[in-house]
């Protein structure tokens, strides 16, 4: 169907002219008066408004103003036989789209109809992806309603807008910085910004320039000043993922920071005032580390002032019934594919998986499921074998299941256990230091410190191969 536009003049010979002008491109309406204006936009869809400046029994300008109050979408072209540069000041800062002189010249008034509509579509694509980022902030992405999330929804409600820092605790794959970004977005700070950072992901020798920033010349290469993530985080909130991977000595800074509410950038004598909400996460368990003496305890309990803990997916099976179809639709949007259905063995194999790697893995999975179907149906045979066949989800043979045993020679002290032990995984994992120490069940950091013993124990003791 033709766009539509809405010629408003009280001299019906220009309402028939400018139809005429117009009818080859567009559906016209014409009106003489306000009234017959707002009965065709209630009636209509109305793309385009022509307006006279000059109206019988209203000032155009005022027009101007409740149109764009109530239809603020629809871009209105100003129409005047008696223009001044006052006038079309005004008009533009009322939110007229353009400004013309009439009689108007067809091929002008055909162009700026056309670049209207074009400006109307970019206003609709920019409100719309609006509305999505706004879904993403809140808590449209975080899918479930099982009591397990009911909790954690209540407790979100609860903390969003108080200053209160909170630790977020859960397996990898649960969602929590989705969590933290809620928090964030449906609270007070919400217009502040949300900066959020990995402590594992960084070196640590990088990651307190990256917190607290640094001066000019703070050190080699610190040829301009740099401002850190804690200062960037002014007036919103600050989000410390795997906290429980940050040294003892970052620990300590940070704590300071959380009395003082200050930072001083390294190479700079100068404290920053900064108002900041704290929201910190991990998957490992900080008590634990406390009694190793990997993490401070006063620093733990300056962080979980409010603990909130993600349940796995394993624990909130019900949730599946949503989880399921939302990762469908969303991925086959992304293959531009029709939504599949998922047959009864498929759903059973799903719904009988325990995902260790929780809703992360459920989306992966179902990523995988959506490109191997071959119709509109996924079949359990469209699954990854990790789901259909424990078994065979490795690919490994007998020789493959002898070659990744580890022996050990009897006697052996539980050090030297140990040490072949972490060898081996390492060598298992081709040097990834941070899959090793998932596999084994310890942090990075107790990783490294082992790493470096037994290396200034054993000068031949190789740490992995391609070790990173």
């Amino acid at each position: 169907m033709k766009p539509c536009v809405l010629i408003i003049d009280d001299e019906p010979a220009i309402g028939s002219s400018l139809h005429f002008a117009l009818e080859d491109h567009f559906r016209t309406f014409a009106c003489t008066n306000v009234s017959d204006a707002y009965k065709i936009l209630q009636k209509h869809e109305v793309h385009v408004i022509l307006l006279d400046l000059r109206l019988d029994n209203a000032d155009g300008l005022d027009l101007l103003s409740e149109i764009k109050e109530m239809y603020p979408a629809i871009p209105v072209i100003i129409m005047t036989a008696f223009g001044s540069i006052e006038s079309s000041v005004e008009a533009i800062k009322r939110g007229a789209f353009h400004y013309i002189m009439k009689p108007p010249e067809v091929d002008e008034l055909l162009l700026l109809v056309k670049k209207s509509l074009e400006h109307q579509n970019l206003y609709n694509q920019v409100r719309e992806l609006s509305k999505q980022i706004e879904k993403m902030k809140g808590y449209d992405q975080i899918i479930g309603k099982s009591p397990p999330m009911k909790r954690v929804f209540s407790i979100i409600d609860q903390v969003k807008d108080i200053d209160s820092n909170v630790l977020i605790t859960g397996e990898s794959g649960t969602g929590k910085e989705l969590v933290a970004r809620a928090i964030h977005h449906n609270g007070k700070r919400r217009n502040g910004p949300f900066i959020a950072i990995n402590c594992a992901a960084i070196p640590e020798s990088l990651l307190e320039s990256e917190l607290f920033g640094y001066a000019k010349g703070a050190f080699t290469g610190a040829s301009s000043s740099r401002t850190g993530k804690i200062e960037a985080a002014q007036n919103g909130t600050l989000f410390l993922d795997e906290i429980g991977e940050m040294t003892p000595q970052l620990q300590a800074k940070l704590l300071r920071f959380l009395q003082e509410k200050e930072v001083t950038p390294l190479g700079s004598s100068d404290t920053i005032k900064v108002d900041v909400r704290i929201i910190s996460a991990t998957n490992q368990n900080l008590l634990d580390l406390i009694e190793k003496g990997d993490f401070r305890e006063d620093l733990y309990f300056r962080l979980s002032v409010i603990p909130l803990h993600i349940p796995p997916l394993r624990e909130r099976k019900d949730d599946l019934k949503l989880l399921i179809p939302y990762y469908l639709k969303k991925h086959a949007e992304v293959m531009n594919r029709p939504v599949p259905a998922l047959s009864s063995e498929a759903l059973q194999c799903l719904e009988q998986f325990s995902y260790p790697g929780n809703v992360r893995q459920l989306a992966n999975i179902l990523e995988y499921a959506v490109a191997m179907a071959k119709n509109r149906q996924i079949q359990s045979s469209d699954l990854p074998f990790l789901i259909t066949d424990p078994l065979k989800s490795d690919f490994k043979t007998e020789k493959d299941e002898n070659k990744n045993n580890l022996q050990i020679p009897i006697p052996s002290t539980l050090k030297e256990v140990e040490k072949k032990l972490i060898q081996a995984v390492l060598d298992y994992c081709k040097g990834n230091r941070r899959k090793t120490a998932s596999l084994l069940k310890i942090s990075e950091r107790n990783l490294r410190n082992k790493l470096n013993q037994y290396k200034k124990e054993d000068e031949n003791f190789k740490i992995g191969k391609n070790c990173r």
